[in-house]
């Protein structure tokens, strides 16, 4: 493996020693929130500061006592897969009070609390603002008071403040995702997919009501994930004579031979008018208008309730570990600081600038100005918008652009969950954008079969939340029967190929590529979509269905770890696929709270087998119970599973057991989670506009012609933004024999599990998120966020 480069900066550079950093949770709780608190914990004892609980928010800040008390490694073992916050969050109307944030200051400095992490809403980290503007005099006050020393006043002169988002609602601005949102997302869809079930048994419309009084985020995304009919949130109010409309969708709907209809309602959707639209109007205007057996589901606290989401815990973990950092780097000129997600990387905003703008949102709405509501949620929400649009509504015939261009879409590889979902969005955005698509079923192998027929709009109704490959998909490449492929292609005049897979799909569409030199049937736009469980296909750092396989990993590792709960000492041994990518064994094991992971890209030999049991041991002697070891089912050929299992039983032998665990492919199936449902629709989408604006572009003298390297790509998620990649030039990044990029992303994150499962380590912070400003633009293509 490659070596650290030097000019590399590593935290060891960064001391906490002498430092106390107190980390609370204050006002609506949310799930992944005891996942940050561990790592603020975790990381401060281990740079060398003090940490402290704050109990029960900033009530406990202004009442001191035992409310704020010193943290220890044990202290937040366990806590990872706990949903809330175990440190108790209320609401403090004391703390608004000057008196209030007096008291408060007081207790701080009595216990040298000068760093403070800060886990809430806009409300919370704005309170938090105010209380380190106002530190200074505060500590005046105090001395004058004759309550603590006027040498204080220098020695803890200034109040530094980093911010993490904790709200369900998605409702700050500055961040891709908040700290509890993804997880909401896994109990409304939960709820859907059940609801869908029985609603098509009695052939119901089923109205659903979502949280977000000022914010349609949950709504949006939950429409979209489960295709849902029609969605109402307040930053978009439906046009006067919605209602009409509305009845007039469902029963297209149900014309088509559709047993449901579902519509989402956002709790604080209005009209145009600012008139609140209530979830039992939608129901009454539905049973008047249509005669549908209507009926209605407020899902209420059950989205802020449950474990939290395997996202959830790596964005907080992430998070978490960036807050210690931003901290350890403050100066006295630093303004507080919030840390945010801005794609798959970590970023800095200046807290005040986030909150102003959240702020700006609500006076948007207030006063009717939805379009640029829209706009400052940022280009994530707006995305979405547009995609619910373009999926959900369907112009008439009349409407559409003829471009008399055929597209064929197929999958490739084995199958991975949120596959259906890309399908389903690129036939629908095909055929708004005036093309005839055609499915091909079972991959290469059904092509060359001339196993392809066209495919309509209603064919892929309630395809989103289906798990697998509905299409049929198979790991056969092109290049045997590449002659036979190009011959259907000619038979169809197929004029353009989308293919969703895996590696299979990435070394199918580089013989396509090549064989355009023999064939001009391959001399068309050509788009790969990545979607394997693996996460193994370079040119990006997601693929879909990756995430619904981590959960996967994820629920299982709760489920054995707490099978040993109230039994002596036990260790598991859990092994997880991926070929030789190790993402699901190294991400998984961040999220799941793991002592180890073994992985192929980071070669191991007898010497740190024995470290990690060695390490294991002297954990077990405390307070610790169970130990967690993932491996990736490729990562050495002589260390399998069997042998570790072995050598741990051995080496414990006397303070621990041993179990093992081989996950299977129980990884692969299972419905797809938020996220790839929501991640396939909307690359696919984007997808698709490609290949209608290459199809313009090549289309001469009556037929489409493409050559160049960039008619042929995969699109793919780098750090920020979604990109198109010719697939040509990602073959020197890429290690054939091994099937994995030769650089991976997520390896910087293995240092950041070491650490939570105490290891001493080196991590590397030359990409820690540096200050940035909020009214900045992103990058053009940063609405494919990785945050949904």
């Amino acid at each position: 493996m490659a070596q650290p480069d030097s000019k590399k900066i590593f935290f060891e550079n960064l001391s906490g020693a002498g430092k106390a950093i107190a980390v609370l949770t204050s006002g609506g709780d949310a799930q992944g929130m005891n996942a940050a608190v561990r790592a603020v914990v975790r990381m401060g004892l281990y740079v060398g500061a003090k940490v402290y609980f704050i109990h029960e928010g900033y009530q406990g800040m202004v009442d001191g006592g035992e409310n704020i008390e010193e943290a220890s490694w044990e202290s937040v073992s366990s806590m990872l897969q706990v949903g809330g916050t175990v440190i108790g969050s209320a609401r403090c109307k004391e703390f608004r009070t000057h008196e209030g944030r007096l008291k408060a200051a007081h207790n701080l400095v009595q216990r040298g609390i000068t760093n403070l992490c800060v886990i809430g809403g806009d409300g919370s980290l704005t309170g938090a603002n105010l209380f380190r503007e106002e530190w200074s005099g505060l500590l005046a006050e105090l001395v004058d008071q004759g309550l603590i020393e006027a040498d204080a006043i220098q020695k803890y002169s200034a109040l530094h403040i980093v911010g993490m988002v904790g709200s369900i609602d998605n409702d700050f601005c500055g961040t891709d995702m908040t700290i509890g949102t993804d997880s909401a997302l896994h109990r409304i869809i939960e709820v859907v997919d059940a609801i869908m079930t029985t609603a098509q048994s009695h052939q119901r419309t089923f109205v659903l009501e979502v949280m977000g009084r000022h914010c349609g985020y949950l709504a949006l995304v939950s429409a979209l994930a489960c295709g849902a009919d029609w969605v109402l949130i307040p930053e978009m109010p439906p046009e006067d004579g919605w209602e009409d409309k509305m009845c007039q969708k469902l029963s297209a709907t149900r014309s088509r031979g559709t047993r449901l209809n579902i519509i989402i309602v956002a709790e604080g959707a209005i009209d145009r008018h600012g008139k609140p639209i209530t979830s039992s109007f939608v129901k009454d205007l539905v049973v008047k208008c249509l005669g549908f057996d209507t009926r209605v589901t407020i899902l209420g606290h059950v989205q802020r309730g449950g474990t939290p989401s395997a996202f959830d815990r790596i964005l907080a973990s992430r998070m978490g570990v960036e807050a210690v950092l931003a901290l350890l780097e403050t100066t006295a000129n630093t303004p507080a600081c919030v840390v945010s997600l801005c794609g798959n990387q970590s970023v800095r905003l200046p807290l005040m600038e986030c909150v102003q703008m959240t702020q700006e949102v609500q006076k948007a709405m207030d006063e009717k100005r939805f379009e640029e509501a829209v706009k400052l949620r940022g280009r994530s929400f707006e995305n979405n918008l547009k995609t619910y649009k373009l999926l959900a509504h369907r112009k008439p015939e009349s409407e559409l652009p003829t471009s008399n261009f055929n597209v064929a879409v197929l999958n490739v590889g084995a199958p991975a969950a949120g596959m259906n979902a890309a399908v389903r969005s690129a036939v629908r955005v095909g055929i708004s954008e005036g093309h005839k698509m055609f499915a091909v079923s079972d991959g290469f192998e059904g092509l060359w079969k001339g196993q392809i027929k066209e495919i309509k709009w209603a064919d892929v109704g309630g395809w989103t939340g289906q798990g697998g490959s509905l299409l049929g998909t198979k790991r056969t490449l092109p290049a045997k029967h590449i002659d036979k492929i190009a011959e259907q292609m000619r038979k169809h005049n197929i004029n353009a190929l989308l293919i969703v897979g895996g590696f299979e799909a990435f070394e199918s569409l580089l013989q396509l590529y090549e064989a355009r030199a023999t064939y001009e049937e391959f001399c068309i736009p050509m788009c790969m979509l990545p979607a394997t469980i693996s996460n193994n296909v370079p040119g990006t750092d997601l693929s879909i269905g990756a995430d619904t396989a981590l959960n996967a990993i994820v629920e299982t590792c709760d489920r054995i770890k707490q099978s040993a709960s109230g039994t002596k000492r036990r260790v598991f041994i859990i092994e997880t696929m991926g070929g030789y990518c190790g993402y699901l064994a190294s991400v998984g094991g961040l999220a799941a709270g793991a002592d180890a992971a073994y992985i192929y890209e980071e070669p191991f030999d007898i010497r740190d087998l024995q470290a990690n049991v060695e390490h294991l041991t002297e954990k077990m002697k405390t307070s610790i119970q169970r130990g967690l070891v993932l491996r990736n089912e490729n990562c050495n050929d002589n260390y399998t599973t069997d042998f570790i299992y072995q050598l741990y039983s051995e080496e414990g032998r006397g303070v621990f057991d041993c179990r093992k665990n081989v996950l299977g492919h129980m990884q692969q199936g299972g419905a797809p989670s938020p996220f790839d449902r929501n991640f396939g629709t909307k690359i696919s989408a984007k997808a698709m506009q490609w290949v209608t604006k290459k199809l313009t572009e090549t289309f001469r003298q009556g037929r489409v012609f493409a050559n160049s390297e960039d008619s042929c790509c995969l699109l793919g998620m780098r750090r920020r933004a979604l990109v198109f990649q010719p697939v040509v030039q990602l073959k020197d990044e890429t290690d054939f024999v091994h099937r994995i990029p030769k650089e991976q992303w997520w390896l910087k994150l293995r240092p950041l599990m070491k650490i939570l499962a105490k290891y001493k380590t080196s991590y590397d912070v030359s990409d820690a998120g540096q200050l940035e400003h909020v009214v900045r633009n992103r990058p053009k293509e940063s609405d494919a966020s990785v945050a949904m």
